[in-house]
Formats: C-alpha cells, sequence, structure tokens
C-alpha cells in the first residue's frame, strides 16, 4: 500500500497547525504590525447612594460663607458645574475613558475623557517627554496642575468619596485643571527631589479667571487674558527609613483673578473682582508598610489664600461703583487610612476652613472662621478593578443667611474599571 498520501496529509496538518503562531510571531517582528499601533484603553463608572438629612431643594440655598456660592447662585451668574454626589438618592457621577500609548521614542500621549449625564468634555489632554537629557521632563496640553498632593490624582484613586473641602472652596469642584506648558526636574541625589514649573492660561474662575467683563454702562472694564494668566511652582522630596515612606512638597499658584457675578446684567446684586491672587500649599504624607497586604497612610495638605485688588458693585440706584478688596484664606485636611487586609480598608477624614478674612472697602466682613467637616470611609476592594465603600459625613460648613445648617450624609459608592490602565504614582 502506498504510504505517500498518508505523508503528506501528516505534514499538512503540521504545517496548518503551526502556520498561526508562525504568523503571530511575524506580525510582532513586523514594525509595522496594526497591533503596535493600537493604545491602552479603559473606562472607569462611578456611581452612589447618598442619604441626606436635607432635602435637595434646601440644601441647595446653603453656601460656605465667602467660599462656595449657593447652587442656586452659581446657577444666577452661569457658573453652575456638575458635582459628584450631589443629590440625595442615585447619582451617576462621571464614566472616565482613558486612552494613552507611546508615539515614538520621544513623546507618550494621554487622553482622559469625562463622560456625565450633562455632556461628554476632555478632563485632560497631554503629552509627555520621554528622553530629555539631565532629568528633565515637559508637559503639554490640559492636564491637572501638580500643585499640591491631590490636586494631580483623579477622583477614583480619592481615599475618600468626596474632593477635600479647602481645595472646592479654592479651585471649584473640578480642582485646578489648565491649558498650559509644565516642566520638571529630578535632581540626581540619593533621594528623590524634584521642582517644577507650569506656565498657565489660568480660566479657573474660582480663583483666577482669564474672561474680562464690563457693566452694561460700558464705564467698568476689565480685560481679557490674551497671555498666560497662571504661574506655578513646586517642589517634592521623599526618603525611605526602614517601612516608613515620606513624602513632602511645597507649592505656590500666583496669577490674576477676575471674578464676574452679575456686573453685566441688571441684577441689582450684581458684583465683579479684579484681583492679584496667590495660594500657597504645603503637604506631607508617611505611609508605614506593616506587611505585605497591611499598611497605614497618614496624609495632610494645608492651603493659604490671599488676594488684594478692586472691587466693583452697584449702588441703590444701580450705578456701578468701585472699591477695594482683600482675602486672606486658609484651610487643611488630615485623613489617616488603614490598610488591615488585602481587600480591605478604613479611613478617617478632618476638613477645616480656619481662617475667612475678607476686607471689602476698609470694612472687615463678619464671616465663620471655623468651619469643620468629618469623614469616616470603610472600603472593600474585591479586586484591583472594583471598589464598594461605605461613607459617612458630618458638615459644620453650610450657612443659610448667617444660620448655620448642620449636614450628616451616608453615602454607598460603586467604582468599577476595565481595559488597561496605568499605575497610579504613590
Amino acid at each position: 500500500m502506498n504510504k505517500l498520501p498518508f505523508i503528506l496529509i501528516a505534514l499538512s496538518i503540521l504545517i496548518n497547525v503551526n502556520l498561526p503562531a508562525q504568523t503571530e510571531q511575524q506580525s510582532g517582528d513586523n514594525p509595522f504590525s496594526q497591533s503596535k499601533f493600537v493604545p491602552d484603553i479603559s473606562f472607569i463608572l462611578d456611581v452612589s447612594y447618598l442619604y441626606r438629612d436635607i432635602k435637595n431643594d434646601d440644601y441647595n440655598l446653603f453656601e460656605v460663607p465667602g467660599l462656595i456660592h449657593s447652587t442656586l447662585e452659581e446657577s444666577a451668574h452661569g457658573h453652575e458645574h456638575a458635582e459628584m454626589n450631589a443629590r440625595s438618592g442615585f447619582n451617576l457621577n462621571y464614566g472616565e475613558l482613558v486612552v494613552a500609548s507611546t508615539v515614538d521614542p520621544y513623546f507618550d500621549l494621554f487622553g482622559i475623557f469625562h463622560l456625565s449625564s450633562e455632556g461628554f468634555g476632555i478632563e485632560e489632554g497631554y503629552f509627555l517627554t520621554r528622553c530629555l537629557p539631565l532629568g528633565f521632563q515637559i508637559k503639554g496640553g490640559k492636564f491637572l496642575s501638580s500643585f499640591g498632593r491631590i490636586n494631580e490624582q483623579h477622583a477614583h484613586y480619592w481615599a475618600f468619596a468626596n474632593m477635600p473641602l479647602v481645595y472646592k472652596s479654592f479651585f471649584g469642584s473640578h480642582g485646578l485643571s489648565e491649558i498650559g506648558m509644565q516642566i520638571n526636574w529630578v535632581a540626581p541625589t540619593d533621594f528623590y527631589l524634584m521642582f517644577g514649573s507650569e506656565i498657565l492660561q489660568g480660566n479657573n474662575e474660582v480663583s483666577f479667571g482669564a474672561d474680562g467683563f464690563q457693566d452694561l454702562s460700558g464705564s467698568i472694564k476689565v480685560s481679557s487674558s490674551d497671555a498666560p494668566n497662571l504661574y506655578t511652582g513646586f517642589m517634592r522630596t521623599s526618603i525611605d527609613v526602614d517601612n516608613l515612606t515620606v513624602l513632602a512638597g511645597i507649592s505656590g499658584a500666583f496669577g490674576k483673578s477676575r471674578l464676574n457675578h452679575g456686573i453685566d446684567t441688571d441684577a441689582p446684586d450684581g458684583h465683579a473682582a479684579y484681583e492679584d491672587a496667590k495660594i500657597l500649599n504645603a503637604n506631607l504624607t508617611l505611609k508605614y508598610i506593616i506587611e505585605s497586604y497591611r499598611d497605614i497612610t497618614f496624609q495632610t495638605e494645608f492651603l493659604n489664600k490671599i488676594t488684594k485688588g478692586d472691587l466693583y458693585y452697584k449702588d441703590s440706584i444701580g450705578t456701578t461703583m468701585k472699591g477695594d478688596i482683600s482675602k486672606d484664606q486658609s484651610g487643611l485636611y488630615s485623613q489617616l487610612v488603614y490598610k488591615f487586609s488585602q481587600y480591605w480598608r478604613i479611613g478617617f477624614r478632618y476638613d477645616l476652613l480656619m481662617k475667612n478674612e475678607i476686607v471689602r472697602n476698609s470694612s472687615t466682613l463678619d464671616l465663620p472662621d471655623f468651619m469643620p467637616q468629618l469623614s469616616s470611609m470603610i472600603e472593600y476592594n474585591p479586586t484591583e478593578f472594583s471598589r464598594i465603600r461605605l461613607q459617612y459625613n458630618h458638615d459644620r460648613t453650610k450657612y443659610f443667611e448667617d444660620n448655620l445648617k448642620i449636614n450628616n450624609e451616608i453615602l454607598l459608592q460603586i467604582n468599577l474599571a476595565i481595559g488597561a490602565h496605568g499605575a497610579h504614582s504613590f
């Protein structure tokens, strides 16, 4: 019997079995392979259920005097922004789509897109250099400023469901997110030492603002900024002592503040300001590794905001007047988070607005200057892609017509991630 047909069939089978692996290997070696051009893509979803002992309609009337306007006033002035955990009941806080890839040997490119029920926007879109000499690196585009410690971290990385109160007061619900350039330098030392600076457009409307304004009569006019309006500088250092890691830093933000609250409308209480503004920051993080899955982290930041300049307001007959205004405000947060197993963490945070001095036309306003908020949380992380957090907030910062309203909140938060997402920095 002729065995040649069987031999040919066997060879054919072997060739066909090995062909995909060989093709895949050849494709991987091909510099023009399509797989080399597919970026890392991930999607993060954050939802929550909130119980608050103040009705939503009433809560919208409250403000943090001298720092955070009520939701209704912000809406009236065209400054309404979507906030996380804004209402009692169910909240779709955000969806975050991340696209990242190495462009070539010289650049990395990142795109972070914010999705909510209000719309779709670019939260960050920036490049990073890869191979500048002497420890330098440049970032350019739209990004979260490296001012302070927590500002450049995305919400899903926070140890608590809400932004620290002092950051929300000084920068708004989305932090200091700007368009511009950053340069940093890592010193060639035995320990970590980094210096950085940013030139930013300065669009943050809470503490800076690049848009000008004028009153209805045209007698008062402040021009928009045609050049970068905000400059920051920061320094960070870190050392390890046995199982303890110490990270400390200082930052400063300097620019012009343009604030318009209805000076260009016929609202009788319309006002505006044009000021020099600076915000200073000091931060400290201590992380002690107990064992593989157990550690304890203490983190604190102090911020001080000082502004001084011109105030524009309307008198009893609607004529725009010019005066002077200065502010000296400060606050801090301190938090302690204990990871006691591979899957569980508990934490406590103390927020405090401790100085709230506003001088208007040489007269000091009567404002509260000791406004605390206490938070506690317990968190379960089944995997690195999912988080379930239960948090309680006791808030003593909300006022209505000079009366304090104590607010208590219970929050259940679920955060899920899919896809390839780069590791977060410490």
